[in-house]
C-alpha cells in the first residue's frame, strides 16, 4: 500500500524548472519535490551507461522521499534511461510506483501540429544521437519526416544567463541555419531541451514566419494531468498541499542563484547526496 506523498521532478540540472512550473501552472494543488543533479551535469554528452546509471540513483532518492510518480523533466534522462528504468527497474524495486519522461506526451501532440509533415529535433548531442523522438514519433506518425540537430552551445547560454546577449543570437543563428538547410521543409522544430524555452525568443527572431518552434512545458504538463485523471490509484497517492521543495547535488546557494533565471524568485534549496 503507497502512502501519499509529492510528485517528484527530476533534471539533470535547471532545465526542469520551466517544466515544473508549467505543472504548478496548470496543476498548483499539488505537492512537488524537484531534484536537480547538478554536481554531475550536464548529461547530454554522457554515455547511455551513465546517464542510466545516474537517472536511476535520482528516481530511487525521489521514491525514498515518498514521491510515488516521478517524472523525468530532462530529455537526456528520457532518452536515454527511462524505457530501461519503466521495464527492468520498477518491476523489480516498486512495482506500484511510476516514472515517465517528456518525450513521449511531445511526440503524440506532434501530429495535429505539423503540416508539412516534416519537423526538426532541437536537442543536446544525447537526445539526438539517441535517436529516441524519431523512434517514438514514427511509432504514433509514420509519415513524419523528423531531423536532428544538436545544439551543445544553448545550455551554457542559459545557464550564464547569457540567452539575451549577443553571443547568443550568433549561435542561435547557426544551429537553426543547419537544421532548416537540411529540410527546407520543415514547419516545426520541437525543442527537446528543457533549457531551450528560455531562448524562444532569439529563436523566434531568426525563424521564418511558416515555421513555429515548439517548447515542451505545456503539453507535458496537460499529458501528466490527462495520466493522473486516467489513473485514480496514483492521483489519490499524490499528496496536495500545493508545496514545493527544491534538492540539488552541488551547492545549494548556486543552484538558489542559477533557479531565479528560470524562476524569477528566490527559492530555498536543500543538497543531497546520490549513490
Amino acid at each position: 500500500m503507497l502512502k501519499p506523498g509529492p510528485i517528484g521532478v527530476f533534471d539533470s540540472g535547471y532545465g526542469g524548472l520551466t517544466i515544473l512550473s508549467q505543472f504548478q501552472a496548470l496543476m498548483p494543488e499539488y505537492d512537488y519535490f524537484y531534484l536537480g543533479d547538478n554536481s554531475r551535469a550536464p548529461y547530454g554528452s554522457r554515455s547511455f551507461d551513465i546517464v542510466y546509471e545516474f537517472t536511476k540513483q535520482a528516481v530511487l532518492a525521489l521514491f525514498d522521499k515518498g514521491c510515488n510518480l516521478v517524472i523525468l523533466a530532462c530529455n537526456t534522462a528520457s532518452a536515454k534511461a527511462l524505457r530501461t528504468i519503466q521495464q527492468n527497474d520498477l518491476p523489480k524495486i516498486h512495482p506500484d510506483k511510476r516514472v515517465l519522461g517528456v518525450i513521449r506526451p511531445t511526440a503524440e501532440i506532434i501530429g495535429d501540429i505539423t503540416k508539412t509533415r516534416h519537423i526538426g529535433i532541437l536537442g543536446t548531442a544525447g537526445t539526438i544521437q539517441s535517436e529516441s523522438y524519431p523512434i517514438e514519433i514514427n511509432k504514433l506518425h509514420p509519415d513524419i519526416q523528423v531531423t536532428g540537430q544538436a545544439c551543445p552551445m544553448w545550455v551554457p547560454l542559459v545557464e550564464n544567463n547569457e540567452f539575451e546577449g549577443e553571443g547568443a543570437d550568433y549561435f542561435v543563428k547557426k544551429y537553426l541555419g543547419h537544421i532548416l538547410s537540411a529540410d527546407p521543409l520543415i514547419d516545426t522544430l520541437i525543442l527537446g531541451c528543457t533549457h531551450y524555452p528560455l531562448l524562444l525568443d532569439k529563436i523566434n527572431s531568426y525563424l521564418p514566419p511558416e515555421v513555429r518552434a515548439l517548447p515542451q512545458g505545456e503539453y507535458v504538463a496537460r499529458s501528466l494531468q490527462d495520466y493522473l485523471s486516467r489513473h485514480s490509484e496514483m492521483e489519490k497517492v499524490c499528496t496536495k498541499g500545493g508545496t514545493v521543495k527544491y534538492y540539488t547535488t552541488e551547492s545549494p546557494q548556486k543552484f538558489s542563484e542559477t533557479a531565479t533565471i528560470f524562476l524569477n524568485k528566490k527559492i530555498d534549496v536543500e543538497r543531497i547526496t546520490l549513490e
